[in-house]
């Protein structure tokens, strides 16, 4: 019997030891899942802090964008030509027999919208003749169509609707595959962001816009942020377009251009549920949005000038700089325009305008003076080149400007109340009382949007009423964040759909993906950090007067912040950017120990290397609208004047001798023009040790 007992008792023990086991198994378990949570949500953070200050930076720098858009305005939308005009183009493009991509015939089939995913899928281009057939019947369609799309599932019973793709082919295919073709009974909604960063922006275009023609009632399509000509000159589409159709990349581009501006700005289903791209603020008025000729949108980052500064721009006298080459005194429409400056060397096959002569531009007739000499002016082809007399002004109003950027750059937030999105540095950030006002004023249920990447693909805010969807996966990292979908039935209950296109991280642990995505954000940071080095070593010596080369890490995390601007936990992120003393204090220059610029060029000064890296993406816009063939070749002339006109605009303490030196040295055969794809290439950060 006492044997039994003690048994009984043995095994409690055994049982009593394997329970504690487990729950402390569970909780080991539990704590490493949400280290390697955090791990994965700061990284997502700088991302998107990243993301955010380029954006903003792109948006601050837009009154210098246009300017230079304004002078050269083979980007800027006036090209575009009539319709006629465009077809005539399109027949002289001959598809040769070598060629075995798709070929269309228009008005497309389902037949022509399956050859084009088999060929996409097989890696091949759809011919230039026929994106430009597409385009043009892309835009006669969405001329239409109303500003606000009015939607209902009483017929299909079921839409999906779709967040930001930007250019990732291999999720618009998966999505496809999961969920069907669009068609008549499974209808779809892409809420904007088709293109940039992905390398495939060109084949989703494509797809959705067949896809269009096909299903013009059942495939539907909103503006996003990123339909915009001066963000593709940033985020690369313009330079996939260039490099996938050459010559004739210029008149594809600037045909998106319009049909960017036809793309209706919202949906609405069943009357109560708003779809935009970005958000809402709080004087969103729909009604407004619903009414004016949105085609006049052509950029957000071409905001209308005031009455003032259009006044002021008729009556200037002074001359403006259009080019390196032309220099024009602004007039009034029939009054004289003088012109005066240098021409391109001499050529027989190069028709010359001379003092007298007459210009045609748009409606009005220029008569060309000098006042000084009767010698060749401008050269004629480089005008055809795309140097153009200034455009009417746009009849874009203010009010009609800030209703559209408000829906398609704002985001919303936890806190009650609508501000300025100083984070994207466009649009607002709205609260949840700025929803149910707006929700309540028209009679809706729910706003859904896009715009924000999201770790889950979506994510669900203000009490339900604002959901976010976010359709490209890996957007940031392989591994940093799943896409998702959305269907919507006639109950509106949203159905979420996860996804992840996954190759190279399928047979990783999640541990091994978590530490990808990770270091990339931090190898992102890190070259942050060392593109600002010269002003974050002065904040960082305010703090030590001494000379120590340590300050506290609150001092530490205050200077970065004051420099970057990028809002994150960085007392939290200290120990992966820099070395701590052994009293606690940050060894602040470590964070630069292992990373320099690379510069191919060995005469430029440390202080203008650091400043080129800082505005690589910058100039590389601007020599992107200088450079009218994207040859990535410009003049050593055009390289000065740019800089010069770039160096004004943001009083960046670099002088004029320094540029004209560089200039110089980085003409390396010595033929007066620049490479300017190698230069870039040419100034960025490597970590020292890479590869050694």
């Amino acid at each position: 019997m006492g044997c039994g007992i003690s048994v009984t008792g043995s095994r409690a023990k055994k049982s009593e030891r394997a329970i504690k086991a487990a729950i402390l198994i569970q909780r080991w378990y539990r704590c490493y899942m949400a280290r390697l949570e955090m791990r994965r949500q700061y990284a997502l953070s700088i991302f998107q802090s990243i993301e955010y200050a380029e954006e903003q930076a792109q948006l601050q720098l837009s009154s210098f964008f246009t300017f230079m858009l304004d002078h050269f305005t083979h980007l800027s939308g006036t090209d575009t030509g009539s319709d006629v005009q465009l077809l005539e183009y399109e027949r002289t493009i001959e598809v040769p027999d070598s060629y075995h991509g798709p070929r269309l015939s228009f008005p497309l089939t389902v037949a022509d919208t399956n050859s084009l995913l088999h060929a996409f899928k097989d890696q091949q281009h759809l011919h230039a003749r026929y994106v430009l057939q597409l385009l043009h019947e892309t835009k006669k369609v969405l001329k239409q169509m109303p500003n606000i799309i009015h939607l209902s599932t009483s017929y299909s019973k079921e839409i999906t609707i779709c967040g930001d793709l930007h250019g990732k082919l291999d999720d618009l295919l998966l999505i496809f595959y999961k969920n069907g073709l669009p068609s008549e009974e499974n209808p779809y909604l892409f809420n904007g962001d088709f293109v940039d960063r992905g390398k495939n922006s060109v084949e989703i275009l494509i797809i959705l816009f067949a896809f269009l023609l096909v299903y013009p009632n059942h495939l539907h399509l909103n503006r996003g942020n990123h339909e915009d000509h001066i963000m593709n000159l940033r985020y690369g589409f313009t330079k996939e377009v260039m490099k996938k159709y050459r010559s004739h990349g210029k008149k594809i581009l600037n045909l998106l251009q319009d049909v960017y501006s036809w793309l209706p700005l919202a949906t609405v289903i069943d009357s109560k549920v708003l779809i935009v791209h970005g958000g809402i603020s709080d004087t969103t008025d729909l009604d407004f949005l619903n009414l004016f000729k949105r085609n006049k949108m052509k950029s957000v980052l071409r905001p209308p000038k005031s009455s003032t500064e259009r006044n002021h721009d008729l009556e200037r006298t002074d001359f403006v700089e259009y080019s390196p080459i032309i220099r024009v005194k602004r007039c009034l429409p029939g009054q004289a325009i003088a012109v005066k400056g240098m021409t391109r060397p001499s050529s027989s096959s190069h028709r010359r305008l001379y003092t007298g002569d007459l210009l045609d531009v748009g409606e009005h007739r220029w008569l060309l003076h000098d006042g000084a000499n009767s010698g060749p002016l401008l050269d004629a082809q480089y005008l055809e080149s795309g140097v153009h007399m200034p455009s009417v002004p746009s009849e874009l109003t203010a009010k009609e400007w800030k209703q559209v950027a408000d829906i398609l750059w704002s985001d919303p937030k936890n806190q009650n109340g609508c501000t300025p999105n100083k984070s994207r540095g466009g649009g607002c950030y709205f609260g949840p009382d700025v929803t149910a006002r707006l929700l309540k004023r028209y009679n809706l249920k729910m706003l859904i949007r896009s715009h924000e990447c999201k770790q889950e693909g979506y994510e669900i805010s203000h009490d339900g009423q604002v959901i976010t969807i976010f359709s490209a996966s890996n957007y940031y990292e392989d591994g940093s964040n799943r896409g998702a979908y959305l269907k919507l039935n006639p109950d509106l209950i949203p159905r979420f759909v996860q996804y992840q296109v996954s190759k190279c991280t399928r047979k990783q642990t999640l541990h091994q993906r978590v530490s990808v995505v990770e270091w990339s954000a931090l190898k992102s940071l890190r070259e942050k950090l060392y593109s600002r080095r010269s002003e974050l070593i002065a904040a960082f010596r305010q703090y030590d007067p001494n000379d120590t080369g340590r300050i506290s890490a609150t001092e530490w995390a205050s200077a970065v912040e004051s420099v970057l601007h990028l809002d994150l936990p960085w007392r939290t992120l200290r120990s992966r950017l820099v070395q701590l003393a052994p009293g606690g204090n940050v060894e602040y220059l470590s964070c630069f120990n292992d990373l320099e610029i690379k510069p191919a060029i060995k005469e430029v000064q440390p202080a203008l290397v650091e400043t080129l890296y800082r505005y690589r993406t910058d100039l590389e816009i601007i020599f992107n609208i200088i450079d009218k063939d994207h040859s990535g070749l410009i003049s050593i002339e055009e390289f000065r004047q740019t800089w010069k006109l770039f160096n004004s605009h943001l009083k960046i303490d670099i002088d004029d001798e320094s540029i004209d030196n560089l200039a110089r040295s980085i003409d390396f055969n010595k033929d007066g023009s620049i490479d300017f794809n190698e230069f870039l290439e040419a100034f960025h950060v490597v970590n020292k040790f890479e590869n050694k």
